[in-house]
């Protein structure tokens, strides 16, 4: 069973031959993203016992949708499969078995360890925010049989709380696809083989309409998202506001502006330290009380995995970036580095190694009426009279990474979804926060003010 065909191309034989060993399917709606996996498992199923297969889905209200498909596709396949409903798992006449689960947490990937597959699939791979249990149960990848073509396959649309790692991952090397990419830590090759509906000619058949429905789906990012699979186009982001017109070349900022740093702390995850710069006005390129964000440091050794050095560590990294700088005037960081536990706590210890900082204000969103922590960032890049009141030097580039992939929590939608790579953009927030900045309020149009007074007296009027 063929469920695409790679282009032409010298790298394609290893490819059409399934010894690639790591592959991803993604990018538009409607590609047949989740029949390729269950096909691809499929054309190997004649192996016997040896190919036993699981299939990932991050929760299990998705695999039952994922169970629904197979049901309908597995057994007009092969005659005589059967579903054993309590395991859910397929067992073929061959005896091939595909198991079916749902994986929501990193940590359940440990309940994984000592099982052998030959093959793994993960259906809609950027659901899951970061890489740990991907790269976690690919030492499952294994088989004391001989077996041939083990292998991993994965699908994904852009978007969700890990679109920034699986594209760092599958598309940032070879972004037009169908070219292998080699590891430089494993020496493992992989490849991203681009997902477009118009390649679905069954669905393309049964309902012509599709694509124009896509095309009506919202804005723009969505459309170019969801009808071409563009990964640069960002759904849902939670900062839309931000943009080229944000980011500027490094320069040399005069010497009495007031900086400051503010720092996010992180040891398995991330940690993200930033510098901020305050225009004075007086030189036309930048509006006064301007934000400059003019350096960074990122602790992560991939995306979302941090480094694991100590509190002095960073105390000593972050006074190395400031070496032959202008001098900040303060620092702000998350208030928990601050809780003691029996101990000296990790502002302390970094206080005794020569950084001293102070609690930022941590809260993200504020009651009714009241601004808080993202509303002031969002103030800050919309800015005054088309004017953002925040820029941000090119070399800062985790921040630029991350922070127009960052989605809006499903459950509090005001918030940000903190299972993404939000590291940047918490320090970013603390930065931002120890400076607030509003518009200045307009004055009103004296008919429009006197026409209002008037409605909300009337108003008031019919009430008693």
């Amino acid at each position: 069973m063929t469920v695409w065909a790679p282009q032409p191309g010298p790298q394609t034989d290893a490819i059409r031959s399934r010894k690639c060993p790591e592959l991803l399917f993604g990018g538009a709606r409607g590609g047949g993203k989740s029949d390729f996996l269950l096909g691809d498992f499929l054309q190997d199923a004649d192996q016997g016992e040896v190919w036993r297969g699981v299939l990932f889905r991050q929760s299990y209200p998705e695999l039952e949708e994922l169970i629904i498909r197979s049901q309908a596709m597995i057994p007009a396949t092969f005659p005589g499969a059967e579903w054993a409903k309590a395991e859910k798992t397929w067992r073929l006449p061959s005896g091939a078995t595909l198991r079916m689960r749902s994986l929501e947490r990193a940590e359940d990937a440990a309940h994984y360890q000592g099982h052998s597959y030959a093959w793994m699939g993960w259906d809609e791979l950027a659901a899951w925010p970061d890489d740990k249990p991907y790269k976690m149960l690919m030492a499952c990848l294994r088989s004391a049989e001989p077996v041939e073509c083990k292998r991993i396959r994965a699908s994904a649309n852009p978007g969700g709380a890990g679109h920034s790692w699986v594209k760092a991952r599958f598309i940032d090397p070879a972004p037009r696809g169908y070219h292998l990419v080699r590891d430089a830590e494993t020496g493992q090759e992989r490849v991203f083989i681009p997902s477009r509906v118009q390649d679905n000619k069954i669905l393309m058949f049964r309902d012509p309409g599709y694509v124009d429905r896509l095309r009506g789906v919202g804005s723009p990012e969505l459309v170019r998202a969801w009808l071409q699979g563009d990964w640069n186009a960002v759904v849902g982001s939670f900062f839309p506001e931000f943009g080229h017109q944000h980011v500027i070349s490094p320069t040399r900022l005069p010497a009495h502006w007031l900086r400051f740093k503010a720092l996010d702390w992180g040891s398995a995850r991330p940690f993200c330290c930033l510098w901020f710069a305050v225009a004075d006005g007086a030189y036309g390129v930048w509006p006064q009380h301007a934000l400059i964000v003019y350096r960074e440091w990122y602790g992560a050794s991939a995306p979302n995995v941090g480094l694991r050095l100590s509190a002095e560590e960073v105390a000593k990294g972050i006074r190395e970036h400031e070496l032959g700088d202008e001098p900040t005037t303060y620092g702000v960081a998350d208030p928990a580095i601050f809780a003691s536990d029996g101990g000296p706590s990790i502002a302390e210890r970094m206080s005794n190694a020569g950084v001293r900082l102070r609690p930022a204000d941590n809260k993200r969103v504020g009651k009714l009426g009241v601004a808080q922590g993202w509303d002031h960032v969002r103030h800050r890049l919309v800015g005054d009279e088309g004017a953002p009141m925040i820029y941000v030097f090119s070399t800062c580039s985790a921040l630029i990474r991350t922070l127009p992939t960052m989605q809006h929590d499903p459950r509090r939608p005001e918030d940000m979804d903190t299972t993404g790579e939000d590291h940047a953009c918490d320090a970013l927030r603390y930065g931002v926060t120890s400076r607030p900045w509003l518009p200045a309020p307009r004055e009103l149009d004296p008919v429009v003010s006197m026409n209002f007074l008037w409605e909300q007296r009337e108003k008031e009027r019919a009430r008693w």
